[in-house]
């Protein structure tokens, strides 16, 4: 039996851009949480996470880039946050906002509408159940102010 297979138990195996995710934004919770402190390591972290190339290229391009565009990234989300200050939300949903929104900015190769449905996935499996909501508000603003 496969990782994903033994990941996913008796559902249908996690496909790779959604594991990569998953990595990225475990990733992205370590750097919020402990910053610089781990910043050095997280090349590490997501090299010895997964076994599968794709998955690990996948994460790290996600990281390094909302990394290296985090202000723009935080500025969209803060703009149509309303009544949320960005480092007021939880730290699991300010890092799914980061990936999606990153991916809808960055990454022409993924429609705005699956990052959007990745991240309400995300946010059902690790946050709160009003998060799915939440997200999904945030980010189709984001998806209407860009267009795509």
């Amino acid at each position: 039996m496969d990782f994903e297979s033994e990941v996913a138990g008796n559902r249908a195996p996690v496909r790779k851009r959604t594991r990569a995710r998953e990595l990225a934004l475990q990733a992205l919770y370590m750097l919020d949480q402990r910053g610089a402190e781990v910043a050095d390591y997280i090349d590490d972290f997501i090299g010895n996470a997964d076994h599968d190339a794709n998955v690990r290229d996948y994460a790290t391009k996600l990281v390094v880039g909302i990394r290296r565009n985090r202000k723009e990234i935080d500025g969209r989300i803060s703009a149509v946050a309303e009544n949320w200050d960005l480092y007021r939300m939880a730290v699991i949903d300010r890092n799914i906002l980061r990936v999606a929104c990153f991916e809808m900015l960055h990454l022409d190769d993924i429609p705005p509408k699956v990052a959007i449905n990745e991240a309400i996935d995300l946010a059902k499996k690790y946050s709160t159940e009003e998060s799915g909501s939440f997200v999904n508000g945030i980010l189709d603003k984001i998806k209407q102010q860009i267009g795509r």
